[in-house]
């Protein structure tokens, strides 16, 4: 039995979610952009529902929408919506990227995903955790060329990936016309290898702007630029 995670504003309840609340989902939902002039929010792959619950908190937009493909986290993701202070605002859907990318004719003037990370070959006896952690139901391709769709022209795509699929991700992004615009490399440490990256994509090219951000000096000693990201949300921050 998973307990619920509490943070400052809303508490997420995760014992149906085969993937539970992690740094990446946090990290991703403290360092996406988000100023006045974004009015509608998608969530791909939200999971517990905690980065549209974060964009909730920290915009004004009007549409947070979410998407879930797994029938008991949509479920989890929906009740965690409505018990929270946004519950007006935060909407999910129960379908797949793929069939939303085909359906829907909104477009959004931001995307953001923690995506499955897994391409290995093996699978686990847990389907539903194997659904959320590979990449086979939303490969990147997927989501970047569904972007190009959903994006207004001035809009942008958030993603978290490993540091090992960064170039691939760009790659695929130049193909279909969506351009790096920002690039935060994550660290567990100062002396430990970059682990994640988080990408900013836009329509428009230029010049991309890249830093790195390290988590903790030592164990549970979170470098300033950690705690400033994540203190509105985290507790003990």
């Amino acid at each position: 039995m998973s307990l619920p995670f509490s943070f400052k504003q809303f508490t997420v309840h995760q014992d149906r979610c085969a993937m539970k609340i992690g740094t990446d989902g946090v990290l991703l939902g403290a360092w996406t952009p988000v100023d006045a002039s974004v009015n509608s929010i998608l969530d791909i792959g939200t999971g517990t529902g905690v980065i549209a619950l974060m964009m909730a908190q920290r915009g004004n937009a009007e549409i947070v929408d979410a998407l879930e493909i797994d029938a008991d986290a949509y479920e989890q993701a929906v009740d965690n919506f409505e018990a929270s202070p946004w519950g007006d605002r935060l909407f999910c859907y129960h379908a797949s990227y793929q069939e939303f990318v085909e359906e829907i004719d909104d477009q959004y003037d931001l995307l953001i995903s923690n995506p499955p990370f897994y391409a290995e070959d093996y699978k686990t006896a847990d389907q539903k955790r194997d659904l959320a952690r590979f990449q086979d139901a939303l490969p990147f391709e997927h989501i970047l060329i569904g972007a190009t769709k959903l994006l207004t022209d001035l809009g942008q795509l958030a993603i978290i990936v490993p540091v090992n699929e960064e170039q691939k991700l760009v790659h695929l992004g130049e193909r279909v016309g969506l351009y790096p615009q920002k690039i935060t490399r994550v660290r567990g440490t100062l002396t430990s290898e970059v682990k994640r990256s988080m990408l900013l994509f836009g329509k428009k090219r230029g010049e991309v702007k890249t830093d790195e951000l390290v988590i903790e000096i030592s164990r549970h000693q979170y470098t300033k630029e950690y705690i400033s990201l994540t203190q509105d949300f985290y507790l003990n921050m």
